[in-house]
């Protein structure tokens, strides 16, 4: 009896589906985009370029965080739960000319949220974990006075501004209407963070 040969499977079209896959689950997959944590570098340095200006030791709110991921804050120890409300305190002192401060207008403490700036000091034993914790509260003093001032402005906060003026969805004309409003909040409690360069000890 003669052996039958097995049939070939025709693959010539494995090649043609294999593709339409690969197009599928790229044109159907979302990729995440991380934000990362936005900071103003500085220009670069000139030759002739002026000295910066002379910053007053009051208007200056030193933070620092050790090898241990400890914080010293204007030269006391403090915990990371507490930084957040000390730096309100700092930022919305307003001793002088601020009639949106709501602070203690402690005559030691910042003069007013424009010329107030938080220093930053890590050092290089600083685990990564700390860092961005204390970066959180320090932004989150931010945004907490922004947001006040601005529900007692707008009825809105800027978490909420700022939420709908980066979603995709919202129509062009309704960010020119909350792109003012936005800066004007943001002019009044402008985001000074100094990070100074971390330090080997």
């Amino acid at each position: 009896m003669a052996k039958r040969s097995a049939p070939e499977v025709n693959a010539g079209s494995m090649a043609d589906i294999a593709f339409l896959l690969l197009i599928f689950f790229l044109v159907t997959t979302t990729i995440e985009t991380d934000s990362g944590i936005s900071r103003k570098l500085p220009p670069e340095q000139e030759e002739n370029q002026p000295p910066p200006p002379v910053i007053k030791e009051r208007n200056l709110f030193t933070v620092i965080v050790n090898s241990n991921d400890e914080l010293l804050v204007e030269d006391k120890v403090m915990e990371l739960k507490d930084l957040r409300a000390t730096a309100v305190a700092f930022l919305d002192n307003g001793a002088e000319d601020c009639s949106y401060c709501q602070g203690a207008k402690d005559p030691s403490s910042s003069v007013n949220p424009k010329k107030a700036i938080i220093s930053l000091v890590n050092n290089r034993g600083t685990s990564y974990k700390r860092y961005i914790a204390v970066q959180n509260e320090l932004v989150g003093a931010y945004n907490e006075l922004r947001d006040r001032v601005a529900t007692s402005q707008y009825g809105e906060s800027f978490t909420s501004l700022e939420a709908r003026y980066n979603d995709p969805r919202t129509p062009q004309e309704a960010k020119d209407k909350i792109k003012p409003k936005i800066e004007a909040i943001q002019e009044l409690y402008p985001e000074k963070l100094s990070e100074a360069e971390p330090k080997k000890n």
